[in-house]
C-alpha cells in the first residue's frame, strides 16, 4: 500500500504524486473500489485514477537515493540490448519500457545512443522508431532518477555522466 504523499512511478505517466486514496463518485465506477489518486510530476494538469487493488507491476516506489546511485554506478556494466533485426527494434523497444525498470531504460539509451553513432558515422540518420524510444527512455529515467537524487531533471544527465567520469579516472589502486 502507498501512503498520500508519497512519490510512485506509474507506467508511462513516469513519476507521480499519490495525492489521495477513495472510492471514487463517478459513474459506471464500483463505488466501493478505493483508488489512488496519482498526479503526474512531469505533465501539468494530468491525473491517474489506479485501483489500490490492481496488479503491483502497475505501479511502485521510486528508487531510493541509495538504489539511484548503484544504478548509475552500474550504467557501464549494464549490457546492451541485442537487436539481430531492425523489423523488431520496436517490438522489443516496448518489452523494455513496460518492465517499468530503471536497468531497462538505461539499456534502451546505451543501445539507441551507440546505434545513433554508428548510423551517423555512416552519413545516415536515425531511425523515428530509435529517437522515439530513446526520449522516452530518457524521459523516464531522468524524471525517477531526479526525484530519487533531489535534483532537476535536465541536471539529472550531466550528473550521471560525472559520477561515471569519476568512477572511470579513479586508479584500481586508489582507495575510496
Amino acid at each position: 500500500m502507498f501512503e498520500i504523499g508519497e512519490h510512485v512511478v506509474c507506467g508511462s505517466k513516469g513519476v507521480c504524486v499519490v495525492e489521495n486514496i477513495t472510492t471514487l463518485d463517478i459513474s459506471g465506477v464500483d463505488k466501493k473500489r478505493k483508488y489512488y489518486i496519482l498526479k503526474p510530476k512531469y505533465q501539468a494538469g494530468s491525473t491517474v485514477y489506479v485501483p489500490v487493488d490492481s496488479p503491483k507491476e502497475s505501479m511502485r516506489r521510486v528508487l531510493s537515493r541509495e538504489e539511484a546511485q548503484q544504478l548509475i554506478d552500474a550504467i557501464p556494466k549494464l549490457p546492451l540490448i541485442d537487436i539481430a533485426n531492425d523489423k523488431l527494434s520496436e517490438q522489443t523497444y516496448k518489452e523494455c519500457m513496460r518492465t517499468n525498470s530503471c536497468e531497462e531504460w538505461v539499456r534502451i539509451i546505451k543501445t539507441i545512443y551507440l546505434r545513433k553513432q554508428k548510423r551517423i558515422q555512416a552519413g545516415r540518420k536515425v531511425t523515428a522508431v530509435d529517437a522515439k524510444y530513446f526520449h522516452l527512455a530518457e524521459e523516464s529515467l531522468y524524471g525517477e532518477l531526479a526525484v530519487a537524487l533531489g535534483l532537476n531533471r535536465e541536471d539529472v544527465e550531466a550528473y550521471i555522466t560525472g559520477e561515471i567520469d569519476k568512477k572511470a579516472e579513479k586508479s584500481p589502486l586508489q582507495t575510496q
